[in-house]
């Protein structure tokens, strides 16, 4: 199984009341802008457990998970 790996995560809301992250603090301190924002939806960690609103996300041209598990965000990090 997979760990969460908590992050920072830099991310607005509009007037609407939307959610939206625009950038990952990575452990080591790196910063990645998120590219896009593919999809948005309730699901579970499947490798990692847990579940809250999972971001479907592209940075450098990499698809990956983000998921809001309020009051944190982490993402599906290699067991280590």
């Amino acid at each position: 199984m997979a760990r969460k790996v908590f992050v920072e995560v830099t991310a607005k809301f509009d007037t609407e009341g939307n959610l939206t992250p625009l950038s990952i603090r990575w452990e080591d301190g790196t910063i990645f802008p998120i590219d896009r924002v593919l999809d948005r939806r309730r699901a579970a960690s499947l490798k990692a457990g847990g579940q809250g609103i999972r971001y479907t996300i592209r940075i450098n041209g990499h698809q990956t998970y983000l998921f809001y598990e309020e009051p944190r965000w982490f993402v599906e990090g290699k067991e280590g």
